[in-house]
């Protein structure tokens, strides 16, 4: 098995649709390990991010605020250490309450089985 660290998807604006970021290839595992999203907007914007197509029962972040940034500060950032397993051929979906503000960016690393 061969394991490979990653940037998975990003740095890439979000649109207030859900928008498949990520696809898992075939014959690999993926863990993602880190995931990152910034607002440099003056107004907080809500992130949504799900595991599979997006709704209710597959959402890692739901309606998530990212505060706006402060006085003096060009973006406001929010970052994650986690461990999510995703198999073959499953998506990784997210989006904003308003489109083209927060950026995303997912790292993480693919196991290749076999």
């Amino acid at each position: 098995m061969a394991r490979t660290p990653k940037r998975l998807s990003g740095p890439t604006q979000l649109t207030n649709a859900a928008v498949t970021k990520y696809t898992v290839p075939a014959l690999t595992k993926t863990i993602i390990r880190h995931i990152a999203v910034s607002n440099p907007s003056g107004s907080p914007v809500t992130f949504t991010m799900s595991i599979g197509a997006d709704a209710a029962a597959t959402r890692l972040y739901d309606a998530f605020s990212i505060p706006a940034a402060a006085a003096g500060v060009t973006e406001s950032n929010k970052s994650w250490w986690v461990y999510y397993v995703m198999d073959a051929a499953e998506i990784l979906q997210a989006l904003a309450g308003t489109t083209l503000v927060l950026v995303l960016t997912v790292d993480g690393e693919e196991i290749t089985l076999g």
